[in-house]
C-alpha cells in the first residue's frame, strides 16, 4: 500500500420539503463534474469535531445555520487509496432541517434537488453509487460503518464494519 495523505471529512445530506436531496455539481476536484452532497474537510488544527465541521460546512456552502440537534450522524465511510491520491474517512450526516429554496451557486458549483430514485441516474462519484446511497438507504435511521479499498482497476467492494 502506498503512503498517501489521509483526509477526514463530513458529508451532509439535506432535503427539501418535497423530500428531494440537495446535491452540488462540483466544479473542482475531488469529483469535479459530478453531483454529490455538500461537505468538507475537518479543521484538524483547531480540533474541530465532525459535528462542528458539518455545522460549519452547511453554513459556509448553503448559508444555513444548523444545531447539533439538527444533525444525525448515521455512519462513516472509509475509502483507501481514493483515485490513487489519498485515503478518506468521511462522517455521514442527515440534516433534519428542510430547505425551502435551492441555494444559489457557489464557487464550488451549482445546486440541484433530486428525488432519491433520480440520484442513481445522475453522474455521481463511483463510490457514492456503490457505497454512499445504498448505505443511506439501509442505515439512515441508525448508525453503521463501511470501508472500501479503491485501489486497482476492479470494482469497489464495500465491507460493512458495524
Amino acid at each position: 500500500m502506498p503512503s498517501l495523505p489521509f483526509r477526514i471529512s463530513t458529508l451532509i445530506l439535506l432535503r427539501d420539503e418535497a423530500d428531494r436531496f440537495l446535491l452540488l455539481e462540483r466544479t473542482r476536484p475531488p469529483n469535479q463534474g459530478k453531483w454529490s452532497p455538500i461537505g468538507g474537510k475537518l479543521d484538524m488544527e483547531r480540533g474541530e469535531s465532525p459535528v462542528e465541521c458539518a455545522r460549519r460546512e452547511t453554513e459556509e456552502e448553503i448559508g444555513l445555520a444548523v444545531t447539533d440537534e439538527d444533525l444525525h450522524l448515521f455512519g462513516y465511510l472509509s475509502e483507501k487509496n481514493y483515485e490513487g491520491e489519498k485515503h478518506w474517512l468521511m462522517f455521514l450526516f442527515l440534516c433534519h432541517r428542510r430547505l425551502r429554496d435551492l441555494p444559489p451557486p457557489i464557487e464550488e458549483g451549482r445546486f440541484g434537488f433530486f428525488a432519491r430514485e433520480e440520484i442513481d441516474r445522475l453522474d455521481i462519484p463511483p463510490t457514492d453509487a456503490v457505497l454512499l446511497w445504498q448505505f443511506y438507504d439501509e442505515h439512515a435511521g441508525g448508525f453503521a460503518g463501511m470501508r472500501a479499498d479503491c485501489a486497482g482497476s476492479g470494482p469497489v467492494v464495500p465491507v460493512r464494519e458495524a
